[in-house]
Order: C-alpha cells, then sequence, then structure tokens
C-alpha cells in the first residue's frame, strides 16, 4: 500500500510539474471581407505576389522564383524592417495563395512559426469575398511572456494587421487602381 501511495504522489507531482511548463498553444485567426468587384478582379491583385502593396506597412516586395510554383518574397515595412515569406501553393484557377513567414521581427508582427492561406472566391453579382486563415504561435515562444507578446497581444496584433491589409485590399481594388 505504501509503495502505490507512493506511485500516486510521484505521478502527481510529475504531473503538475509537466502543467507548468506548459509552453505556447497554436492560435488560429480567420478574418474575411467583402469587396465590391469580381473574383477575377480581385485575385489579379491578391495573385499578383511579386507586388504586396495592398498588405499593411509594406512598401516595397523583392521577389525570387516562380510566380507561378515555388518562391520567396522579402516584404520591406514602412519601418525599414522587413518579412520574409516562402510560398507553399499557388493556385490561380483557385485563387488561393498560401505560405509561411521565415523571419520577422515581433514588434512588427507578435507571431512565431505564422503560416497563412488567402483565398478569393464569388459573393454574387460582381462581388466577391476574400478570406484569410493564419495560424502561428504567440510572439513570445517561452513560458511567461511580457504582456506585450502573450497569446492576447499576439492574436490581436495579427488580427489587426490582418484586417488593415483586408480594408487596404478593398478599397485598392474597388478604386481600381
Amino acid at each position: 500500500m505504501k509503495k502505490i501511495t507512493l506511485a500516486l504522489a510521484a505521478t502527481a507531482a510529475l504531473v503538475a510539474a509537466t502543467a507548468q511548463a506548459h509552453g505556447p498553444t497554436r492560435r488560429k485567426i480567420t478574418e474575411s471581407i467583402e469587396i465590391n468587384a469580381p473574383a477575377d478582379k480581385v485575385w489579379a491583385v491578391v495573385g499578383d505576389v511579386k507586388n504586396a502593396d495592398w498588405v499593411q506597412n509594406v512598401t516595397k516586395t523583392d521577389f525570387t522564383g516562380d510566380p507561378a510554383g515555388k518562391f520567396k518574397r522579402v516584404l520591406t515595412l514602412k519601418n525599414g524592417d522587413q518579412i520574409s515569406e516562402t510560398s507553399n501553393k499557388l493556385k490561380p484557377d483557385d485563387k488561393l495563395f498560401s505560405y509561411y513567414i521565415d523571419k520577422v521581427d515581433v514588434k512588427d508582427l507578435p507571431a512565431n512559426d505564422y503560416s497563412a492561406t488567402i483565398t478569393v472566391e464569388p459573393a454574387g453579382d460582381a462581388k466577391s469575398k476574400v478570406e484569410w486563415k493564419a495560424a502561428f504561435y504567440r510572439g513570445y515562444m517561452n513560458n511567461d511572456p511580457p504582456p506585450e507578446l502573450n497569446d492576447e497581444a499576439s492574436e490581436k496584433g495579427v488580427g489587426n494587421w490582418i484586417k488593415a491589409s483586408l480594408a487596404n485590399l478593398k478599397a485598392k481594388v474597388e478604386k481600381g487602381s
């Protein structure tokens, strides 16, 4: 009986230690917007992977690789910092673009291991729906993150960036520029 009690106590201690060592969990965000333009017109902007000027804070896009296949691009931000991305999929017929971020400063985007898929689909008479699905870990990967890099702050920062980018896309497409 004493051995069982000791085994249960050891198991309880191990479970408690494991619970305290829990790191970040993968966060997921889905945002969408309706744009008053046909899907082909919207895709002409989203699918132009050599130009990401509609993405929030991006001033320049440097592109290497095959625009119809695997490629990398570096987005230069207004503050001079850069985001490096690699494509996973680019399917023009499906109006789908999937990528992951190789490198970003968490001050610019409070996320780690970020990946996303952007799709464009018809939404009725000359309208489109753009959906942006992102998955990532918070900006601080260890336990006890600072407030600006915890789960909530990371979700808010990434969510605001995506919403602003979608609003930029809507404005650009609807103005026709």
